[in-house]
């Protein structure tokens, strides 16, 4: 007996026997399966090895001679450490299976529940129920898929502050190759997603499988390849000792693990996320408004004339939304002092936050405020009345990060304290917007003794769910010191994300590019940093600043009353461009390509009607002759015109003479991709935006 699951172009096929499920396929999508035709995936059992072979189970057991990492891991005092489960019962239909597994003997009850999208997407959740006596410590539940011989290579993700998302490609070896997450977060070094690949596999061609945890405390992402040459990816929440204890009756469910397939290189994985996420009920639905955060305009330095002069610069050159950073609440006049203390400050505020709020909204602008629920400091109200609600080992205080300590939000009134001050502020006048940091990991996450980054994560999602609650149209951000909690689980309870501290806009690249591989831009907070950037100190033109801020929910990072004539001329353009094309920049499919020294970012109309691409110089070309750029995604049968946006793109060129082409030209969609678009020779840290519109 078999079920086959098929939709959006992939199939998931299981196979039962031996009372429990093998998951025999999941990839290209199968036109039919039949027993017969399965009997292609048993294997044969070689010498020297158990007299059964099995294949990619469910559950990896090991009392079913199962050699590799198991799916299920945990014990009571000591026992119950062998599982093997038989399949009781499930549910299916064409593009969904519930399989329910009972071991009598463990005295454990397993659901698993795999529904395949119209996009292609396949959602996996697991829960796990002690149906015996005893406690039962859990200490992990995976979900593992079965890859094919093709998949030889794995990409995922590293970096650090500033720096985040950074890719990685290496060969899938014989072994465990593991991706480990610690630090209460899913943190800098998250991968978001992690990608089984063939070594021909680019943006455009190729296979491709990703797996990613929708979750944002620790977790974990394997591949696995075994002796008798089974690869299989797996993840799932990474457990702390002790952090589920099950008692009789109890269960844990596993965060969702989500998965796709491509037989169109990596572009088709990140197609079929966005066309998944943006198919949600809770998706953003109104335009992504312009938004002005003056963090790095004034810092700490809170003074109303100032900032109404800001405020008032902003509504000129057409900002559309307007958020006041950290500095504005208690003692907080630097970041030694008054974190957790959510009352707006006397001094530096007499009169409250809402003359300032309503000036934006005069402007016709939104207003937004910065806070940092999570954390507090020792020279704090909060700390001096409630020294029992930080997380720590008892009888040790953890160590700081940017001199601060986190709240235990799995304390029911700590949790009430920080939920009715910030809903307050929010009251206070009218306040539509919060962006929501989290600036440290959490290094000792214990609460009354027992681990708690599980409970802590459902705390935070529960906060959010319930401000917004309280506060109809409220949107949130989630900042962690950057882009240090960007992730599938978070972005079901926050309308966008603060992609990275760094506003540095060559550095930006390839974090926004790998950002973006299961997010989308939408979602992803892209600004224009100052001329000289305060995180590298590197100087950029304007033009290479807006083009790259341009791919996202763009925004500005910037004191904008130090810009000269010129750099306002051209962020008035940028603004209008994004107003005019965000309904593209953000509904369109993706297309990606490295040109030489140089990236291509494309966004592609659904109907194909039209497009927008920007060429971004990241270095100096390795030869005088210029590059050749293939637009990838058009429709190559339609005709279209290609435009260079000029006054978005750079001014200054290596060249005696432009392309004969240039600034439009009228090709098809087959001449686009296959002969390509010959570029302008451009200085390094330069770009071009490239505006396409089918004639046709």
């Amino acid at each position: 007996m078999h079920i086959h699951l098929k939709n959006g172009g992939t199939s998931l096929v299981f196979n039962f026997a031996e009372e429990t499920i093998e998951i025999s396929h999941w990839g290209a999508e199968l036109a039919e399966v039949t027993d017969e035709s399965l009997k292609i995936t048993k294997r044969a059992v070689a010498h020297g090895d158990l007299d059964v072979n099995p294949r990619n189970l469910a559950l990896r057991e090991h009392s079913r001679g199962w050699r590799g990492h198991p799916a299920l891991r945990g014990h009571r005092s000591g026992k119950s450490v062998s599982n093997h489960f038989i399949l009781t019962s499930h549910q299916a239909t064409k593009d969904s299976l519930t399989a329910n597994f009972e071991d009598k003997l463990a005295g454990l009850a397993i659901t698993i529940e795999y529904k395949l999208d119209s996009h292609g997407i396949l959602s996996i959740q697991s829960s796990l129920t002690n149906i015996a006596d005893g406690d039962y410590q859990l200490e992990h539940l995976l979900t593992w898929l079965p890859l094919p011989q093709q998949a030889n290579q794995v990409l995922d993700f590293f970096g650090r502050w500033t720096k985040e998302r950074q890719a990685q490609r290496r060969d899938i070896a014989y072994g465990l190759t593991s991706r480990e997450i610690y630090e209460g977060r899913t943190g800098h070094d998250y991968t978001i997603t992690q990608i089984a690949l063939n070594k021909g596999t680019d943006f455009q061609n190729g296979e491709a499988w990703s797996m990613g945890v929708a979750w944002s405390g620790n977790n974990i992402h394997h591949v696995e390849k075994l002796v008798d040459d089974n690869i299989s990816i797996g993840a799932g929440e990474l457990l702390l000792p002790g952090e589920i204890i099950l008692a009789k009756g109890e269960s844990y469910k596993s965060p969702k693990i989500i998965a796709s397939y491509s037989a169109e290189g990596l572009d088709g994985i990140t197609n079929r996320h966005y066309a998944h996420i943006r198919a949600r009920d809770n998706h953003p639905k109104k335009a992504r408004p312009l938004t002005l955060n003056m963090w790095e305009a004034v810092y700490f330095d809170h003074n109303f004339e100032k900032l109404s002069k800001i405020v008032n610069k902003a509504a000129e050159i057409g900002v559309e939304r307007v958020v006041l950073d950290d500095g504005w609440f208690g003692a907080r006049r630097d970041d030694r002092q008054g974190l957790g203390d959510w009352v707006v400050s006397k001094e530096i505020w007499p009169n409250g936050l809402k003359p300032l709020a309503d000036l934006v909204n005069s402007k016709g602008m939104e207003f937004g405020l910065w806070f940092e629920g999570e954390m507090l400091q020792l020279d704090s109200d909060i700390y001096r009345a409630h020294p029992d609600w930080l997380l720590q080992e008892p009888g040790r205080m953890p160590i700081t990060g940017r001199r601060q300590q986190v709240i235990d939000l799995t304390k029911a009134d700590a949790f009430s304290h920080v939920l009715e001050q910030v809903d307050a502020v929010l009251k206070s006048c009218k306040i539509s917007y919060i962006k929501w940091d989290h600036n440290r990991s959490i290094s000792d996450p214990i609460s009354d003794g027992r681990p708690a980054v599980h409970n802590q994560t459902l705390a935070i999602y529960k906060m959010f769910d319930e401000l917004k609650r309280r506060n109809p149209g409220l949107e949130i951000e989630s900042c962690s010191s950057g882009g240090g909690r960007v992730d599938l689980g978070m972005i079901e309870h926050t309308d966008r994300f603060w992609t990275s501290d760094q506003n540095d806009p060559l550095e930006r690249q390839s974090i926004q590019r790998w950002s973006a591989m299961v997010i989308p831009p939408e979602l992803l907070g892209t600004h224009v940093g100052p001329t000289h950037g305060h995180q590298t100190h590197r100087t950029a033109d304007i033009s290479f600043r807006v083009l790259n801020a341009l791919f996202g929910h763009a925004g500005i990072e910037w004191n904008i009353l130090e810009a000269t004539e010129h750099e306002i001329a051209t962020l008035k353009s940028f603004i209008n461009f994004y107003k005019a094309n965000r309904a593209l920049l953000h509904s369109g499919n993706i297309a990606r390509s490295d040109v030489g020294n140089g990236y291509l970012y494309g966004t592609i109309a659904q109907d194909k009607s039209e497009a927008l691409f920007t060429y971004m110089q990241l270095t100096t070309t390795e030869g005088f002759a210029p590059l050749v750029a293939h637009l990838h995604g058009l429709d190559p049968k339609r005709r279209y015109k290609v435009k260079v946006v000029e006054e978005l793109s750079a001014n200054d060129y290596l060249q005696k003479s432009f392309p004969g082409w240039w600034p439009e030209v009228v090709a098809t969609g087959a001449e686009l991709s296959k002969i390509g678009l010959e570029m302008a020779v451009l200085r390094p840290e330069q770009g071009l935006m490239l505006h396409l519109k089918s004639l046709s």
